[in-house]
């Protein structure tokens, strides 16, 4: 129950070390993206890669070929919907997400609330987390494709632009 022998540990040390090269190789030739967390897909895919680590690991049942095959499938195909998606705006709106303007100049836009499922104490932890006092240091809070807020602060008295959220905001009605 505490140990089975030293076949085992060899068979766990000499399969790790391999799968963590093999990895390491296959996430370098599919670039920077494959790993990203730009929205859910990619999410979804790092998230595989690592249960097919821990598969590949502790199963006696999956080889290292079949778990190097496992890690090679997982990034061809995240491959190949990032290649699609920045070619095609069909594949592009069918993979990512669009972020969501959830405060805009001292207003909550509710309906994007309730779309988002996000309520107003999460976006106050969000401006808190941004180091923003109060709702005047904010002038705008998105929820980007990641899942993640992003809390746009005021510059002062001098407002400048907002040309990351302008767009955002008129397409939402604020």
């Amino acid at each position: 129950m505490f140990f089975d022998g030293w076949d085992d540990l060899v068979r766990l040390v000499v399969i790790g070390v391999l799968s963590y090269v093999g990895l390491v190789i296959i996430l370098r030739a599919t670039g920077k993206r494959t790993l990203s967390k730009m929205n859910a897909f990619d999410l979804v895919i790092t998230v595989a890669l690592g249960s097919t680590l821990s598969s590949a690991l502790l199963s006696q049942d999956v080889s290292l070929s079949e778990g190097l095959l496992a890690f090679v499938l997982l990034c061809a195909l995240q491959y190949g919907v990032t290649f699609l998606s920045v070619r095609s705006d069909a594949v592009q709106g069918f993979v990512k997400a669009e972020p969501s303007l959830l405060y805009f100049k001292g207003r909550y836009l509710d309906r994007h609330l309730k779309r988002e499922r996000v309520t107003r104490e999460e976006i106050l932890a969000a401006m808190r987390a941004s180091g923003a006092g109060s709702l005047g240091d904010v002038e705008a809070v998105v929820l980007e494709t990641d899942g993640s807020f992003s809390v746009v602060r005021t510059l002062g008295d001098d407002k400048g632009a907002m040309d990351t959220v302008e767009g955002m905001a008129e397409q939402s009605g604020a």
